[in-house]
Parts: C-alpha cells; structure tokens; sequence
C-alpha cells in the first residue's frame, strides 16, 4: 500500500506517549489524535500500553482504559490509516495478539531486549500466521556491539519478521553511532530496516536522518513529541525537513501541523522537553520509560532523581526490570 513512499512514518504518540500521560489516554482522547492523524494520511499509528500489549499492570502501570477498548476506538476511527501495536514477549502474549488483530490492527511490532531476539521467535511466527505485518523491534540497541546487534537482528529476520527496527530506546546514541548501525543492518539483513529514537540527549531528529541516510526506509516519530523520556522524534518537524529532502512519507504537511497544534497539544500535562531527568537517562543509558517511576522513587525515599537512574545505568538495568528503580532508591535511602 505504501510501495511508492521512500520513508514509511509509523505515529507512536499513541503507545510510548503513554508512558508520558501516565496510561491515561481516553477513547474520545483516541478518536480525536486518530481522527486528525488519518486525516494528515499518517501510514500508521501505534496504539497500545506504553509497554505494549498486557503491559497494564501495577509493576508497569495501570491504563485508564482497557488497551483493547483504545485499539477498537482506534480502527473505527480510521479510514486511511493502518493500526499498529506492539508487543513484548513476556509481558504480552499471543492471547493479546490475537485479540488486538482480530479488532482491525494490521501491524505488529515485537519487542526485545537488544541480545534477547531469540524470545521473540514464537510471536512473530504466530503473527505472520495470523496475517499481521510483523516486524522485529530491537530495544535499548546502545547496550550490544554492532556485531551482536546485527545478529540478533538477522535471528528476526529468520524467524519471519518483515523488518527489524534499531531502537534507541534511552536516546543515548550519538548520529555517528546510528550511522554506523544501520548501515551494519543494511548489508546484513534482506528486509527493510527500521528506527525509533528517543530525544534525551536533543539528537532524535539528528539521530533520524542519520538512519534514513544510511538506508532506513521504516522510521517512528511522535506528533509534538509526545513520547517517554524527552519524547521521540517529533513527527510534524520530521515531515516538514523531508519534505525539505524532497523523500516522500504521503503525510500532509499542513494537516498535520493542525493535528499537533490543535488537537495533541492540549493533551500534554507540560510542554515535552529535555528536562534535567530525562538528560540524565540519555547520558547514563537508562530505558526513557524509567523517568517517571524514578521520580516517584525519588519522592517517596527523599533521593534525588539522577542519582537513581544514574546507579540503574551503572547496574545496566534494562526494560521489565521496573521493580529495581524503588529497591536502587530505598538502598540509596539508607
């Protein structure tokens, strides 16, 4: 469907700009970013738990909604768009998976730890079965060597997977380091190659071009930046600079400033920016989602913030280990 497009742009405000609402999202919330999306002609936009699918939970969060109640506001809203999710092995199951394709979604992307590919191989192959789009989604890519990136990207490829996302998921890469990697995953792999980046350290949209310039074709950005940590890539800039590029994403320039301004905008609690948190967790390497539960820890043992994600960096804790952020503070605390 998007053959004629030299960069295809996956909208992600809708999962990881959970993580920034605290899971509160609506469905009218839904149908509204859905709705103004759609009509920006925005190839796809990822709706779920900020930690994916099942990922509700008192360890990650609790949603204000029920996932599939926004997933099902989520399709019927939509009229060009395709509807994404994403899924993490362990904490979502094919239950989930099956329940989301069978609502409307069209696309999956399953998510592992950057040297964990191998738990991933019953998901995708169960999803091809279940005729999803279905990609690999390597996490916290700034923690493997190239060699080990390109491996477990290659274990994705070989287990079905259509493309295989790098992604920067503590926004620590520098663009010479993003360069370097995707290249490495062009040569090696015979599907598309992917990228998601997140702006703690100010280099999401540096960090994007690098990637496409390098050969990636499947990049994730985030309508006014809505996104964990100091956000992604923010979509209605990223659209307006390739457009600059002269690459074709299909998006409507215009239509999609209206969708940031007008209607994500007001859904942000506080303007997304790099705050002293969020710089920290580029800085030590720490997954973006941690910043709010690392706040919280924080407050309840009277530490500060960065001394917590700064001892997680050290530890190399990495996403699904959210219980260490209050055992790193209260040891911290004593």
């Amino acid at each position: 469907m998007f053959d004629d497009l030299d960069v295809v742009i996956t909208e992600v405000a809708l999962r990881d700009g959970s993580h920034a609402v605290s899971h509160s999202f609506t469905e009218e919330q839904v149908r509204n970013v859905v709705g103004a999306l759609d009509k920006a002609r925005v190839p796809y936009i990822e709706v779920s738990h900020g930690d994916g699918l099942g990922g509700s939970t008192l360890q990650y969060g609790l949603s204000k909604v029920d996932e599939f109640k926004l997933i099902q506001a989520a399709v019927e809203t939509a009229e060009f768009s395709k509807i994404a999710v994403l899924l993490l092995p362990g904490i979502g199951t094919v239950h989930e998976l099956r329940r989301a394709r069978e609502l409307g979604a069209s696309l999956v992307r399953v998510a592992t730890h950057v040297t964990e590919a191998d738990v991933s191989a019953q998901h995708i192959h169960e999803a091809r079965k279940m005729g999803l789009t279905t990609f690999g989604f390597l996490m916290m890519s700034h923690m493997a060597p190239i060699e080990k990136l390109v491996e477990q990207a290659k274990l994705m490829e070989s287990y079905g997977a259509e493309a295989v996302y790098m992604t920067d998921s503590a926004g620590a890469l520098l663009p010479d380091q993003v360069y370097e990697r995707i290249t490495a995953l062009k040569e090696a792999l015979n599907v598309e190659v992917g990228f998601h980046a997140h702006n703690n350290l100010g280099l999401a949209m540096g960090n994007t071009l690098e990637a496409i310039r390098a050969g990636a074709t499947r990049i994730d950005g985030s309508i006014r930046s809505l996104g964990a940590g100091a956000g992604n890539t923010q979509t209605e800039v990223l659209a307006a600079v390739l457009e600059k590029k002269g690459i074709r994403t299909g998006i409507d320039l215009y239509n999609i400033m209206d969708a940031a301004e007008d209607v994500v905008a007001p859904l942000l609690k506080s303007p997304q920016e790099i705050t002293k948190d969020s710089l920290t967790m580029g800085y030590a390497g720490v997954y973006s989602s941690f910043q709010l539960h690392a706040k919280r820890a924080g407050e309840k043992y009277d530490v500060d913030p960065r001394d917590i994600l700064i001892e997680l960096g050290k530890q190399k804790v990495v996403g699904g280990q959210e219980d260490m952020i209050l055992d790193v503070a209260k040891r911290m605390a004593e």
